[in-house]
């Protein structure tokens, strides 16, 4: 049976704590991650000056209602300088703040970090869709950094460049701060050239596209638009958007879909997306990108491709075969809002990989490549 902490001893975790092996659970090819006891450590910031404990976080951290943070404070789980303090307890500057959560990441898809070349100096992976990079947001240990540290002992690592979370493909790992460093100052210089590949709607042309727009991504909403020139015609402000520059050349089309080798000049957030989104032909399984202007036929291909994964979600949920959640997996914590699911509230792991992929990276001396997808293919 699940055991209650309530009265057991409880073993904290900082950022300090390696990924284990251990650490991981695999279901219906998932792969979650058991949750842990971590220490959050923050300072007081000095808008939170004088603010109750309380009203802090409610106000700061939505994630959780009022009344988990004043249970939270009541039992010391939250705490300012080491000490408890009392629910009336205004924070000062620069105070330091611990939050101790029972902490619960959110799933990914169970796939392999797949090694493709292992070197003295360079590690070069194929990314899995669905897994960050490195620990950011709510993901620590489901990262490509702490999968390859537990699965492989591989430490410590420092990622040359960046995937999208749901990008997969490429991924290149210097084993040394100095060896991130040259590849840092070839990237900067300009010396080094990408390539990626994407599964888009519709019939791209067969002529070699250039697509040269500013692009502006909003973090609130998550997502980048275009812009075109340096002001806005219309009222003459200043745009906000970066340079942008992406070549396009089509590889293969059966006229539904079209497989594109996608060049980025430049680095923007969601450049290719958008820039594809731009050209009429966005990535066929996008849905943040495949809203506004689309043509008919584009659209229409999406509506396939939406049609047939309902219909396999639909088979995935009434198979006999998914085993329910096991009850000896991990330990319920009698504070936690997470618990007794396994993974965290808004995480169901259903969501699919991008059809982008990143196929090649090269530089002055070197170049690194990574398998095609199966999704590259149209036969």
């Amino acid at each position: 049976m699940k055991r209650n902490r309530e009265n057991m001893e409880i073993v904290w975790q900082t950022p300090a704590n390696p990924p284990e092996r251990h650490d991981y659970i695999f279901r219906n090819g998932i792969r979650y991650v058991k949750p842990y006891y971590f220490e959050f450590i923050s300072h007081a910031k000095n808008r939170w000056a004088g603010k109750t404990i309380v009203d802090l976080f409610a106000d700061e951290f939505k994630g959780r209602n009022r009344d988990y943070y004043d249970s939270a404070v009541k039992s010391g789980r939250i705490q300012v300088d080491g000490k408890t303090v009392p629910i009336s307890y205004r924070v000062q500057s620069s105070q330091k703040i611990s939050h101790f959560v029972h902490r619960h990441e959110p799933p990914v898809m169970a796939l392999d970090v797949a090694i493709l070349h292992k070197g003295e100096d360079v590690l070069t992976v194929c990314k899995p869709a669905s897994v960050p990079v490195h620990p950011c947001g709510q993901y620590r240990k489901n990262t490509v950094v702490g999968i390859l540290q537990a699965e492989h002992d591989f430490a410590p690592l420092f990622p040359v460049h960046r995937l999208d979370r749901l990008v997969s493909g490429l991924l290149i790992l210097a084993r040394s701060a100095s060896q991130a460093d040259i590849f840092r100052q070839q990237i900067e210089s300009g010396t080094v050239q990408k390539q990626y590949i994407a599964k888009v709607v519709g019939e791209f042309p067969e002529d070699e596209q250039i697509v040269n727009l500013r692009v502006n991504f909003n973090a609130r909403e998550g997502r980048s638009t275009v812009e075109v020139g340096d002001t806005d015609e219309k009222d003459n402000k200043t745009l906000n958007g970066k340079a942008a520059c992406t070549k396009f050349t089509r590889i293969c089309t059966n006229g539904k879909y079209s497989i594109v080798s996608c060049h980025p000049i430049t680095g923007r957030t969601h450049q290719i997306r958008v820039h594809l989104q731009s050209t009429g032909h966005p990535i066929a399984n996008d849905t943040l990108y495949l809203t506004g202007d689309v043509n008919s036929g584009s659209r229409r291909a999406f509506d396939v491709v939406k049609s047939n994964r309902s219909l396999n979600v639909k088979c995935n949920d009434n198979c006999d075969s998914q085993p329910e959640d096991s009850i000896e997996d991990f330990d319920i914590d009698p504070l936690c809002t997470n618990c007794p699911n396994l993974a965290p509230i808004g995480y169901d792991g259903s969501e699919e990989g991008l059809w982008l992929h990143c196929v090649r990276y090269s530089g002055p001396d070197w170049v690194y490549e990574c398998p095609y997808p199966e999704w590259a293919s149209l036969s």
